[in-house]
């Protein structure tokens, strides 16, 4: 009785262990499944992370040769790789103003002489090397010592160092109020120390969302996914980027699905994609200044302030912005929207033609012909502006269109009076204080101006000083800034996530999802 008894028992407990077994497994089937529907992946709760699949293809239309953003011929691979592959002490947002990045704070001294900045912890290049303060001590050091491109926008330094993992001092021997930007740019990525020979222009390593698994030169690059990125992990697998230099077969790309996005693309793109369904369209501001040049060298009769003033008054530069599709709203002032010490300057020379003729008897025969020199590009525009100086006798117009290397040779030279050309950025601001530079531009006070804001030691002093600046060369007519320029982005209706303002200059893709 007892083994019987026993027995039972003992096949009660296995009955009940099978029970279990089976309860347990089906547990654990429902709760995968409950996960699943929730949109959990159940390696993550093992701490075990997976990769994202979905793969974004990109067109554009201008690949770089080198992926070296050392270089000063690089724009197109900062514009490619900063935020995604590489990240920089501060950055941007896409109102163009500055935010932490691998520099989580900064302090300024009142004397605007002294920079502290806190750098963030558990950050670690894609190598799995350690990212700190030493890493930005060297990164800046390499870019004095190996003369980087722009460095001379770091200032005037005395001192770089760290006294501990996380804060860099860097001093300066004389206020730079432009050192913040120029730490969101290319002088402000932060490389591996550690990383030995580097082939920065095939293989750059750095701390951002994305590592770069392809390049062929002016064909391709493709980024993937970093999984130890120390931030919010890109949502995408990979981001294969392709050139395209016809806009035509960038569209037919876009139709066709052989890519998901063209950014930054041009007008005539976007306009062929406005109509499709399937794809969005978006506009964005940028930093993209297009300028009516003067060459105001000795040898110019565009050295002549009321000549300068007189075209002018002549040109109808709100017309000129007006017919531009790439056009976001005409200038008048050396200064865009988004950049610190923007002011309205468009009111100085309204279009006024009867002030231009009260002026043609200060001309008498002095004019006599003028020298209009641009590329292909800008020829309609060009010829509309020869069309507006034809208003009055003289002087009359000789417009070459040449090619751009014809061009680039012309305006080094000198041998041209009126050109258009665009200028991104706050670069070449500082060219009208510059008697040395392309515009021959001369001006005591506007050299003084900018000095001036040079000197500033706070952001406010600087943004009220360059204000100041602006409209100093601009009321004197030291060029005739015609319009800021938008960028154009079309995205596949699947996607988001993406910048669509001062993609011409950066690009970040972390947030780029595919539905």
């Amino acid at each position: 009785m007892r083994s019987k008894q026993h027995h039972k028992q003992n096949s009660g407990l296995v009955s009940w262990g099978v029970f279990f077994a089976v309860a347990l497994v089906l547990s654990t089937l429902v709760w995968a499944g409950w996960s699943m529907l929730q949109h959990r992946n159940i390696v993550d709760d093992l701490g075990i992370e997976s990769s994202p699949t979905a793969r974004v293809t990109v067109g554009i239309s201008d690949m770089p040769q080198s992926l070296d953003v050392r270089a000063s011929s690089s724009a197109a691979a900062e514009r490619l790789l900063i935020d995604n592959v590489y990240e920089t002490l501060v950055t941007v947002d896409q109102q163009n103003q500055l935010k932490p990045g691998l520099a989580t704070k900064w302090d300024v001294s009142k004397d605007g002489l002294t920079y502290t900045l806190t750098i963030a912890s558990n950050v670690t290049f894609s190598n799995g090397h350690t990212l700190d303060s030493a890493d930005v001590v060297w990164s800046l050091q390499q870019a004095v010592t190996n003369k980087y491109a722009d460095v001379d926008q770091l200032g005037e330094l005395k001192s770089i160092t760290n006294p501990d993992a996380h804060t860099v001092i860097i001093k300066l021997t004389q206020p730079n109020p432009t050192l913040l930007r120029a730490l969101s740019g290319r002088l402000g990525i932060v490389y591996d120390s550690e990383a030995g020979n580097i082939d920065y222009a095939k293989q750059p390593i750095g701390s951002g969302p994305f590592t770069v698994s392809g390049f062929t030169a002016a064909q391709s690059l493709t980024l993937q996914y970093n999984s130890t990125y120390h931030g919010t992990k890109a949502k995408v697998g990979s981001v294969a980027f392709n050139q395209y230099s016809d806009e035509n077969q960038l569209t037919e790309a876009l139709n066709n699905g052989s890519i998901d996005l063209a950014m930054p693309t041009t007008a005539a793109v976007a306009s062929a994609a406005a109509d499709k369904q399937n794809l969005k369209v978006s506009e964005g501001a940028t930093t993209d200044k297009v300028l009516l040049a003067f060459n105001t060298g000795t040898d110019s009769i565009m050295s002549d302030e009321k000549v300068r003033t007189s075209f002018r008054y002549l040109i109808d530069a709100a017309s000129i912005a007006s017919s531009q599709p790439d056009s976001a709203g005409a200038l008048g002032g050396p200064i865009s929207p988004l950049e610190t010490g923007y002011e309205d300057l468009t009111g100085l020379f309204p279009h006024d033609l009867s002030q231009v003729q009260s002026m043609t008897w200060y001309f008498g025969t002095y004019l006599t012909t003028v020298d209009f020199v641009v590329t292909e590009q800008y020829r309609s525009m060009a010829e509309n502006i020869a069309q507006q100086i034809g208003q009055i006798p003289r002087p009359k117009v000789n417009l070459e269109v040449v090619s751009d290397e014809d061009y680039a040779k012309r305006i080094q030279d000198g041998s041209w009076e009126l050109t258009i050309m665009s200028m991104n950025g706050s670069d070449g601001i500082g060219d009208f204080a510059n008697p040395d530079s392309i515009f021959h531009y001369n001006h005591a006070e506007a050299q003084q101006a900018y000095a001036n804001a040079r000197a500033a030691t706070n952001d406010a002093d600087y943004a009220e000083r360059l204000k100041a600046y602006a409209r100093t060369i601009s009321q004197d007519a030291a060029s005739d800034w015609l319009y800021t320029r938008k960028c154009f982005t079309v995205a596949n209706s699947k996607l988001s996530g993406y910048p669509t303002g001062l993609i011409d200059t950066r690009m970040p893709l972390g947030a780029l999802d595919k539905q």
